[in-house]
């Protein structure tokens, strides 16, 4: 299996405060890898880096070995990467088909032209219905996102990450702030929506329980740095992690 995303020796300073420590990673082609951590660890700042929303102090960024280091979020996502947050970022007054539509349109080659063709319009429509079957919101299209329960609002963003099918797919807290018997339908998806695609998904959980089951790969981050990495069973018996985090994980329930 190919590595499809790889960071070399990255690092990211806040003045004093080291986020991120000389971490060098690299993410299989169609698998899906975890990182995991407690508050502090690094993890969503170590997203940030590799999806272009901050630059790093050192290090570098390969996607498909090409070196995407210094392109900005919008770049990083016409060559293949979508990326999600932990706080939900959808459009609340505009329907479950608005939010798909527009976000097709807004990644699409011709985004800043007034003036598009009608092919391409019916395109972006057709695109759209798609991905929100794709998700299951096909019977809620025409529902105003504000209204949707928090559990669908999650899945409408993974539709609108999906909606230029990249190839990657950076999943920050997607279980963040969902009812327990949610989460199993939400990870369900992610890995059907993975196997049927041929996508790979780089997955930030605090949910231990989840991390275990849909992996085949994790990550333990600790004060920036790697402190261990290998199949779900490897690190369940890894003593540094089980010493260190897996106490601390499975209470952890805030951000990173």
């Amino acid at each position: 299996m190919s590595v499809i995303l790889e960071t070399q020796n990255l690092r990211r300073e806040f003045g004093a405060l080291v986020a991120v420590d000389d971490v060098s990673m690299e993410i299989e082609e169609g698998s899906l890898h975890s990182i995991i951590g407690p508050n502090g660890a690094g993890k969503t700042t170590f997203f940030n880096l590799v999806s272009g929303t901050l630059k790093p102090t050192a290090g570098r960024v390969l996607y498909k070995g090409e070196d995407i280091t210094q392109l900005p979020m919008h770049r990083t996502i016409h060559k293949g990467i979508g990326r999600s947050f932990q706080i939900t970022n959808i459009f609340p007054n505009l329907t479950v088909f608005e939010n798909v539509r527009l976000a097709c349109q807004a990644l699409g080659s011709d985004s800043f032209r007034v003036f598009r063709s009608h092919l391409k319009s019916t395109a972006y429509l057709e695109r759209a219905e798609e991905v929100l079957a794709e998700v299951g919101l096909s019977d809620r299209a025409l529902t105003l996102a504000r209204t949707l329960p928090h559990g669908d609002q999650r899945k409408l963003e993974l539709g609108m990450i999906l909606a230029p099918d990249p190839d990657v797919l950076m999943l920050d807290e997607p279980t963040a702030g969902m009812a327990a018997e949610q989460v199993p339908e939400l990870m369900e998806l992610v890995q059907s929506i993975q196997e049927a695609g041929d996508k790979t998904v780089v997955l930030v959980e605090h949910n231990m329980n989840v991390v275990m089951s849909v992996s085949d790969r994790i990550t333990v981050m600790h004060q920036g740095a790697r402190l261990a990495e290998g199949a779900p069973a490897e690190i369940s018996a890894d003593e540094r992690v089980q010493t260190a985090y897996l106490g601390a994980l499975y209470e952890d329930r805030g951000g990173s």
